[in-house]
């Protein structure tokens, strides 16, 4: 599976996948045929972490074909990403406790031999070694292939869940620092407490349609044990003022013109390109320059919708003296950015964020069960 690094890109992937696929996707969902053959998933995933198209559009989209009842399992897998992001909204010290953490244990490992192996693909493990060299060639990995990887890290590898979720950053497209992380914790057992998920050779065989062999794995390990704790930070995610102001967009709403702020007056779009040189997790270079044409590409259609912007990086956003406004960046290494210099800018958030973020004070199946409210206020 490829990705082309564009919005007609996205959109005709999205036109594809409803009208030839989606039909399938409940009963196939779970199946990993390989990375050739991916038609039984849609593959936005990559665009909707970069706001290239959003959750709404791939959601009308989709019910625009179907019913809600034939659509239910899909439409549930797109908001799972709303999901983590308002959970660690209201949590955002999950964040930075990980980095934290990252930055000392990536410190205690880095002449580990298990860990150079498992990054290298060079475990005893057929199907994760296949998994690694997938990873860093497609920068993509099928969301049930992930549970396997991540399990197989933590439980069979016996590496820290936080090196594996580092991993994953580097190289996926749609890496995310909510789902990401959220992710981990939960195959470890420590998002939600005692509750861990153990990959299995039958699974992998059953869902690879067989396609591995000498597959060895723990399968009787115990959850990992977290003593920390999270409470809800509360926030306000109300909107300020709009006008006359100049707006700052990241990496996570490349297509402005899909969102609730297009009819906005602005200034000056500036788009904020962040390099490696102020993350705390080193993308590789597949992955900055697969961003870096996403925002060319906004640029692109921004200018030739007439509206000026310019591509800034974010080391130079202290510079700018001009009345600014920023499409709200979400938990992350643009927010860590902003804060750890101290800027202080509103911020603008989506309708959809707004509503659906008061449904994460719980896990996913209480969630769930506004799925209907939340789709009828993006109406």
């Amino acid at each position: 599976m490829k990705f082309e690094a564009s919005k007609a890109a996205a959109l005709n992937r999205l036109n594809n996948f409803v009208e030839q696929n989606l039909s399938e996707y409940s009963k196939l969902r779970n199946f990993d045929f390989g990375p050739e053959n991916r038609t039984n998933i849609s593959g936005l995933s990559p665009y909707i972490t970069h706001g290239v198209i959003n959750e709404k559009e791939v959601i009308e989209k989709s019910l625009s074909k179907f019913s809600f009842s034939k659509n239910e399992k899909f439409i549930q897998e797109v908001l799972w990403r709303t999901y983590w992001k308002g959970w660690l909204e209201l949590r955002p010290n999950v964040w930075t406790d990980y980095v934290a953490e990252l930055n000392k244990i990536r410190e205690e490992y880095k002449d580990n031999q298990n860990y150079k192996n498992a990054i290298d693909g060079k475990t005893n493990i057929e199907c994760f070694n296949y998994w690694v060299k997938e990873l860093k060639e497609n920068n993509y990995l099928h969301n049930h292939t992930r549970m396997w990887f991540a399990s197989i890290w933590i439980f069979t590898l016996e590496l820290p869940w936080q090196l594996g979720a580092e991993f994953f950053m580097q190289h996926l497209y749609d890496g995310d620092s909510a789902s990401n992380t959220l992710g981990w914790r939960w195959v470890a057992g420590i998002q939600t407490q005692g509750k861990h998920y153990l990959a299995s050779e039958w699974n992998i065989k059953k869902f690879t349609n067989n396609r591995f062999n000498n597959i060895k794995l723990n399968e009787t390990a115990h959850p990992k044990v977290s003593e920390k704790t999270y409470s809800i930070v509360k926030q306000d995610f109300s909107n300020k003022n709009t006008d006359d102001e100049n707006l700052f967009i990241f990496e996570n709403s490349l297509s402005f013109e899909t969102t609730d702020f297009q009819n906005h007056k602005f200034k000056k779009i500036y788009i904020i390109s962040n390099k490696n040189e102020n993350r705390s997790i080193k993308l590789s270079e597949k992955v900055i320059k697969f961003k870096s044409l996403l925002i060319s590409d906004q640029k692109q259609r921004l200018e030739n919708n007439s509206i000026n912007c310019e591509v800034v990086d974010i080391s130079e956003v202290k510079n700018i003296n001009e009345k600014v406004i920023a499409l709200y960046p979400t938990v992350g290494e643009n927010l860590d950015y902003l804060n750890s210099n101290n800027l202080k800018i509103d911020f603008l958030y989506r309708k959809l964020d707004q509503y659906s973020w008061q449904y994460c004070n719980k896990g996913f199946f209480n969630f769930k069960n506004y799925i209907p409210k939340i789709i009828s206020s993006l109406n």
